[in-house]
């Protein structure tokens, strides 16, 4: 069994991995940064907190104990990775919802996998070095807060074949929704800072992600967010120009 010390410094290390700063901890928890600095740097606070710290993070206390090593921790899934499961939608639907922080039990009472089945699929994403089962019914996710599919993987192929023609059928009539399409001639150096803003706003997706990943599921709705950025113009338009293909 870890000791106090361990403890703090696999929590550390977790919150390493995961990209959470100590100014980030700090807003999750409604207290200052000075506060979170201090009691992670003495270890003196209480059992209480230290539940609080996980709720916010969305991790277990298992996860203090037995730490994943800092390269198991995955950012991408190598192109035989992807292969694997691209083509089995079981298999592909529960690496997406591992590397989500869905819980095993939320997986089984929402989706057509019951209990065995579902152990069947961890173990086959386990070789596959994707996520952990540790019986009786947890995951251990190996993919990392940064994580992404591989550019132009078979993942991605999938993706815009199947994903982004329905996604882009729907009406987005929803309370939530938006649809927004924009263009214009922009400077590279605006182009630059549009982008970075596009990385700020995935970022700051995740983060409420994983936030809400601890809060009730009935508390949560899927939602999806396609951002991108293409120096592109419409081929019809492009037809026009003057001395341009």
């Amino acid at each position: 069994m870890a000791n106090s010390k361990s403890l703090i410094d696999n929590l550390k290390a977790v919150l390493k991995l995961r990209g959470v700063t100590y100014r980030d901890l700090a807003k999750r928890l409604k207290l200052s940064e000075p506060t979170v600095k201090r009691d992670l740097s003495r270890g003196t606070f209480s059992l209480q907190r230290l539940d609080q710290i996980c709720h916010v993070v969305g991790i277990d206390l298992e996860d203090l104990v037995h730490p994943p090593a800092p390269g198991a921790m995955l950012t991408q899934l190598s192109d035989e990775q992807e292969r694997a499961i691209v083509n089995k939608p079981k298999l592909l639907l529960v690496a997406y919802l591992t590397a989500n922080d869905w819980r095993f039990q939320e997986i089984v009472s929402t989706f057509q996998v019951n209990e065995s089945e579902l152990i069947d699929i961890l173990l086959k994403l386990e070789r596959l070095g994707i996520a952990e089962f540790l019986p009786p019914n947890r995951i251990r996710k190996l993919t990392a807060r940064n994580f992404s599919w591989r550019k132009d993987g078979p993942v991605h192929e999938f993706f815009l074949k199947r994903v982004v023609p329905e996604f882009f059928g729907g009406r987005f009539e929803g309370p939530g929704d938006e649809l927004r399409f924009f263009g214009g001639l922009l400077t590279a150096d605006s182009l630059m800072k549009f982008k970075a803003g596009i990385d700020r706003l995935a970022t700051e997706f995740e983060e409420l992600a994983h936030k809400d990943a601890r809060k009730p599921l009935a508390e949560r709705d899927s939602c999806s967010a396609i951002l991108s950025l293409r120096a592109w113009e419409f081929s019809e338009f492009n037809k026009l120009r003057r001395g341009r293909k």
